[in-house]
């Protein structure tokens, strides 16, 4: 195990923290919240001095691998998520630590799940660091460090892997750095894009700022109660639009950049995802149409809340559990499924599925042809065996969590529905779920226990599972 580079690694990342505090600072400047302020700005002084002190062990090695890939990652969420928290309760708008740190960590994993059954009442500094946070996690603060700080031999795809979603990670251009930088320069253009066009629309600065984020990592953390109800139909529809866009591959951007349009048109995945969303927003039309609705307000309403579960983002403009029980069932069913691989958004992905389902087709046709010869393929290449064996390593893991998840959630006492949408809200970085924690409830009656089993699934849902399970594995510690 190298753990020079690790602890350089950490240093690295709570240096980062300490640099995205200053925005935060500065907004309650601006706000005349001069005590959360000064908390932002001093915590981000601190966490520069003391991520220097991380980097200062000299590395023996400069190279690393995927357990230590994993074992990095993993530590540095927690980290960020241990020191992230820390304002919300010095400020005194989450005075308990747990909660602060729930709440954090469904900000930077982009779950949008809250404790909170005021968002109001926070301080202008603090909304805007729940709002940032789903925009350093969507894209990844590894990523983001990978973009501007090279490294050697195999740790930039090392860490790569280790935290992008998706059954495999690929290069862009030629050198990881590149690709990291390329990432976050399309993440940044479309955020930056999304704000425009919500000031055009009327929404007031600050609030175009902190829904921008949360729509561009598809976290879901409103600066309202009701959410985005509140805000007229244009905004919802642009907020629509990006939850959308933010949910489809980022390959499908990079070569529509360099005007490779048909070949972004080719890869399965984005047909698929658009074809999933455009049938889910039909089917759940009908449904609501079907049970008296009117066909303009039902279409709008469904595109905007399939968006926002299919993507992982939260945000709500209705509570969908007043829906059908059609509806409420094909919403959980696009929970697990989740956005493209490569993008923000969580669940299983979009490419998996397709995985899992041709596997299935392979099998079966096998039965019938047993001395035909198959292979599976995605964009008419061949799928190595190794990216085959990892999407059905992370099922049978995701299986094995969800199930004692909820078996722990269950000492608590709620309903079924409640249980269960509660592990998909959080395993796989919705943020709503059903009943309690519907758009309109929160999961602050759940028992220290039971928030600290969700804070856990939030972080593996995020890191895809295996840096979070190689992290607790005692192989890994030893030499």
């Amino acid at each position: 195990m190298n753990y020079s580079i690790i602890l350089k690694i950490i240093g690295w990342v709570i240096q980062l923290e300490g640099i995205f505090f200053l925005p935060p600072a500065l907004t309650g400047f601006l706000y005349g919240e001069i005590k959360d302020a000064l908390i932002y700005l001093i915590l981000g002084a601190l966490c520069i001095v003391l991520g220097g002190l991380f980097r200062m062990h000299k590395n023996k090695k400069t190279t690393f691998y995927a357990k230590e890939g994993f074992v990095a990652v993993a530590l540095s969420w927690i980290v960020m998520s241990a020191i992230g928290a820390i304002p919300f309760v010095l400020t005194g708008d989450i005075p308990s630590y747990p909660d602060a740190l729930f709440e954090i960590i469904s900000g930077l994993t982009t779950t949008g799940s809250s404790i909170l059954t005021n968002v109001e009442a926070l301080s202008h500094a603090n909304l805007l660091w729940r709002s940032f946070s789903h925009w350093i996690g969507g894209m990844g603060v590894l990523v983001f460090i990978l973009a501007i700080l090279p490294m050697t031999g195999g740790s930039t795809m090392n860490l790569m892997k280790a935290e992008s979603p998706g059954p495999s990670v690929g290069k862009l251009v030629p050198k990881m750095q590149q690709t990291a930088f390329l990432l976050y320069a399309i993440y940044f253009a479309m955020t930056v894009v999304e704000i425009i066009l919500l000031l055009i629309g009327g929404m007031p600065l600050f609030d175009s700022i902190c829904h921008s984020f949360g729509t561009a990592g598809t976290g879901g953390f409103g600066i309202k109660n009701d959410s985005i109800a509140g805000y007229s139909t244009y905004l919802q529809n642009v907020i629509t639009v990006f939850m959308f866009l933010f949910g489809v591959n980022f390959s499908f951007y990079y070569y529509i950049l360099i005007r490779k349009v048909k070949d972004a048109f080719r890869m399965e995945e984005v047909r698929w995802y658009f074809f999933l969303f455009l049938g889910a927003v039909t089917l759940i039309t009908i449904s609501l149409v079907a049970d008296g609705g009117k066909v303009g307000e039902s279409i709008q309403t469904v595109a905007f809340q399939v968006a926002s579960i299919m993507t992982t983002t939260g945000y709500a403009t209705a509570d969908f559990n007043l829906w059908p029980q059609f509806a409420k069932g094909l919403m959980v069913v696009l929970m697990f499924i989740g956005a493209c691989a490569g993008s923000t958004g969580g669940g299983i992905k979009v490419s998996r599925i397709m995985i899992y389902l041709k596997q299935v087709r392979k099998e079966l046709m096998q039965q019938i042809h047993p001395k035909r010869i198959r292979v599976l393929k995605m964009d008419n290449k061949v799928l190595e065996h190794s990216v085959v064996h990892s999407c059905n390593t992370l099922l049978m893991a995701y299986i094995l969590i969800f199930i004692v998840s909820l078996l722990l959630i269950c000492l608590d006492g709620f309903d079924m529905t409640t249980n269960f949408t509660s592990i998909a809200a959080t395993l796989n970085n919705i943020g709503p779920g059903l009943n309690v924690v519907g758009p309109t409830g929160n999961f602050s009656e759940f028992s220290a226990l039971s928030k600290f089993v969700l804070m856990f699934d939030m972080l593996a849902g995020r890191l895809e599972i295996i840096p979070m399970m190689v992290l607790f594995h005692p192989g890994t510690w030893k030499k």
